[in-house]
């Protein structure tokens, strides 16, 4: 990326930076001639529940809550299949792997080595013949390689005929999924009139992270949004964990649907003694290399239900992991039915191999989840001291039960909501209260809100925009403030540079939500880059019109735009910057920004065969600067300031 900023304007943006570290648009230093605090006023009780419990104010929001009132928005919100929400709906009605299973998934957009492995059954050559037909990097082989590769001829031919393959059956490339899905979260965010549902799918999506860059986890995901996070976002938190356990997304990502246990060919001997017998020795090799995996075993516990100092110990986490093992994934990388899509019908036998020796249906559809008794350990475990011998799935879905169920669980995610609504600090007092709601709905999403949107510290004027703005939240708002038409492609690439590629955080934390995390100078010039190039219509996909804020005069236009963005509240030492900056040079920006460029990581040169060398379909160049100069610029830096990224 190549960005150009006069150095005057380096030193705006500096100055405009510590006014997050001191913020003065209301605090619970402003108070009146009797010392008491300032209470908010109706207004802005408004903006705040339309800034917390939403993606921020559009044209029309404060007049049209005015008019139903606070608290029934409120219940309107919590209760989202009340709302018509027809509009949103529309606008991702094109967006063709929202409705699509995940064999579907697989079969449209197959993984590249499916594509690979079917090309190199029709010449004949063996699985290990695969890296050959991959570009050449005779550098990097040894001479026992080298002896062994394909011509270059034969290496082209076979990369003609992958390409080959994608044209004659229509196939699509694997970042298209999550390219659509990103597209289709900004557009909810931005459009749809549910918009607490949305800021809860969000929240949830980050609570439950799961990184779309590890191999087939972003066939899964699709999948994770609609049947998993979307239908419980405000429902109960128990249905949601136990729908998050089962999610092929998450037992790709945290490696369970490899978790197998060292007794389960005893175990499964008594059980099926006969069946078992066959291909024995196949299987033994195949729990060698597999083996009790821990890493969702301590996750559910350290980030989705109890927290890191929820009380639990290695042993707890040992014990976890047995109660989860044969929770797995019918053909979890795709390869079956992406090989029937492009093989004339065939199948890859070497899958249904496997399936068969894991005691697997082969008509089972490829990437559901799948409970295989065979793998699980059946025998005793005890987790946080409560015996359990349910036996099979039962097992896992009793462990579900107790970590709900713990007063752990209740006040950590208490704890996170209050950050996401209330402070970045809240009270304990707070967190106790939603904390015993959580418990006495036994994990019911509504009422544990309910408690905050009730409590006192919801609208103390001490927390009134308060919050800094996630870049999500940022560019959402941004989009919506505006009113912008957009497609949620192009933007984000630039949703990227700001920090916050959605499915693209590694660990499994998911992104955070404290301004500690976000304030820095690089990524606050990111922010401002990103509101000149909206303002200006340079974002390909994106329009706006800015004709509402239009005046004779300068001051003018910006009095406009601060009534029109900021509704007039805007901290003193920003009217003055924002004052001096309306006759400085524009801001002049240039990105060339990639888009979920990391085709499938297994084969990254797969996508040579397609057309040579990088994915440009997922690279976006900001247009040429359109519109009134004088408004476009005074926008940008208004959603830029400091005042607009708070909330």
């Amino acid at each position: 990326m190549i960005k150009k900023f006069s150095f005057l304007h380096k030193i705006t943006a500096l100055l405009m930076i510590t006014a997050f570290v001191c913020p003065t648009i209301l605090t619970a230093k402003d108070t009146n001639q009797k010392g008491e605090k300032k209470s908010l006023t109706e207004a802005q009780k408004i903006i705040h529940v339309l800034n917390r419990l939403g993606f921020g104010v559009r044209a029309g929001d404060v007049e049209k809550v005015k008019a139903i009132g606070i608290d029934k928005y409120i219940e309107q919100q919590l209760n989202p299949a009340s709302i018509n929400d027809s509009a949103a709906d529309a606008k991702v009605k094109n967006l063709n792997i929202l409705t699509m299973s995940n064999e579907e998934l697989f079969a449209k957009y197959p993984n590249p080595g499916a594509v690979m492995t079917a090309v190199a059954q029709q010449n004949g050559l063996q699985r290990s013949d695969l890296q050959n037909i991959r570009p050449n990097q005779q550098n990097q082989m040894s001479d026992e390689k080298k002896e062994n590769e394909l011509s270059e001829a034969d290496r082209k031919k076979y990369q003609q005929e992958i390409a080959e393959m994608y044209r004659k059956y229509n196939l699509g490339r694997p970042n298209q999924i999550t390219q659509q899905l990103n597209s289709s979260r900004i557009i909810r965010a931005t459009y749809s009139e549910r918009q607490l549902n949305e800021v809860m799918v969000d929240f949830w999506s980050n609570h439950f992270n799961v990184f779309a860059g590890k191999a087939a986890t972003r066939w899964f995901l699709p999948e994770y949004d609609r049947d998993v996070i979307r239908p419980n976002a405000l429902g109960n938190f128990k249905d949601l964990l136990l729908a998050t356990a089962k999610s092929p997304a998450m037992l790709f990502y945290l490696d369970n649907f490899q978790s197998v246990s060292p007794n389960a060919q005893n175990n499964n001997n008594n059980r099926r003694r006969n069946r078992l017998m066959q291909n024995q020795q196949q299987q033994q090799q195949q729990r060698r290399q597999r083996g009790i995996n821990e890493n969702y075993a301590r996750e559910i516990m350290e980030l989705h239900t109890l927290g890191v100092e929820g009380g639990y110990s290695q042993k707890d986490i040992q014990e976890i992991a047995r109660a989860f093992t044969g929770w797995t994934i019918v053909d979890a990388r795709g390869y079956r039915r992406a090989f029937t899509a492009v093989a004339n019908g065939t199948t890859d036998k070497r899958t249904e191999r496997q399936m068969r020796q894991a005691g697997i249906p082969i008509d089972t559809p490829s990437g559901s989840f799948y409970f295989n008794e065979r793998w699980h350990d059946d025998g005793e475990k005890i987790v946080l001291g409560q015996k359990i011998n349910e036996g099979g799935m039962k097992d896992g879905l009793k462990v579900i039960d107790i970590l709900v169920n713990h007063p752990s669980t209740a006040k950590f995610i208490a704890r996170k909501l209050a950050v996401k609504f209330v402070s970045d600090n809240p009270s304990e007092k707070l967190v106790n209260r939603v904390a015993e709601a959580f418990t006495k709905s036994k994990g019911d999403i509504k009422t544990t809100l309910r408690a905050i949107f009730t409590s006192d510290e919801f609208f103390a004027a001490e927390n009134y925009r308060a919050k800094i703005k996630t870049p999500f939240e940022l560019m959402v708002s941004s989009l919506r403030t505006i009113g912008a038409d957009t497609n949620g492609r192009q933007v984000q690439a630039l949703l990227g540079k700001m920090g916050e590629q959605l499915y693209g955080y590694q660990a499994p934390t998911g992104y955070p939500d404290t301004a500690e995390d976000w304030v820095n100078t690089g990524a606050l010039l990111e922010r401002m880059n990103f509101a000149v190039a909206l303002s200006s219509n340079q974002i390909p996909g994106t329009r706006v019109d800015l004709k509402k804020f239009e005046a004779k005069e300068k001051p003018q236009i910006l009095e406009n735009s601060l009534a029109g963005i900021l509704y007039g509240e805007v901290n003193p030492n920003t009217r003055t910057m924002l004052l001096k900056q309306i006759d400085q040079p524009l801001i002049q920006t240039k990105l060339e920004a990639d888009m979920d460029d990391d085709d499938e990581m297994e084969n990254p040169q797969m996508m040579n065969a397609q057309g040579g060398g990088r994915n440009r379909q997922n690279q976006t160049r900001l247009l040429p600067a359109s519109g009134n100069a004088e408004v476009f610029k005074v926008v940008g830096l208004i959603l830029g300031s400091p005042d607009f990224q708070r909330q």
